[in-house]
């Protein structure tokens, strides 16, 4: 998949990164962090049915849903902590760009989306590795669920 066919919203968070200089780039994460979207009851109520992504430095934990209809939509819902906006704000991108999308279209995103939205020289490399292991999780979910 080459960046022009990223999913639409995929290609506008990462183009809206890359239209800001490098200071902006945070405020952008930041931003997102403030937006991450708040766990559906049913996860708020039972936290064990969330996966903790041990690559993260903060504790962020995920869950992947796909509806039962014909496209097989999916939706990720994960839970960071306030005071970690660098994971909440990765965590807020993928919840985001991924929701509604085909199983087959998460599938197909690129593995180094994460390195493709211009925060590798603002961010450490431990950071970047902590959104790049929560897009492989969801990727392994949706093909532990496909089997």
């Amino acid at each position: 998949m080459t960046s022009t066919e990223l999913p639409a919203k995929l290609a506008e968070i990462r183009d809206d990164f890359l239209a800001l200089e490098q200071p902006d780039r945070l405020l952008l994460l930041l931003e997102f962090a403030g937006e991450l979207p708040a766990l559906p009851a049913r996860y708020e109520e039972h936290p064990d049915l969330l996966e903790r992504v041990v690559e993260c430095q903060s504790p962020v934990f995920m869950f992947v849903e796909v509806d039962d209809d014909a496209r097989g939509s999916v939706h990720l819902y994960a839970t960071a902590p306030r005071e970690s906006p660098t994971t909440r704000g990765f965590a807020s991108i993928l919840a985001q760009g991924l929701d509604g999308l085909s199983t087959e279209e998460v599938l197909a995103v690129p593995d180094d989306y994460p390195n493709s939205i211009g925060l590798t020289k603002a961010v450490s490399p431990l950071r970047i590795r902590g959104m790049t292991a929560m897009l492989a999780r969801t990727k392994r979910r949706l093909r532990a669920s496909a089997v």
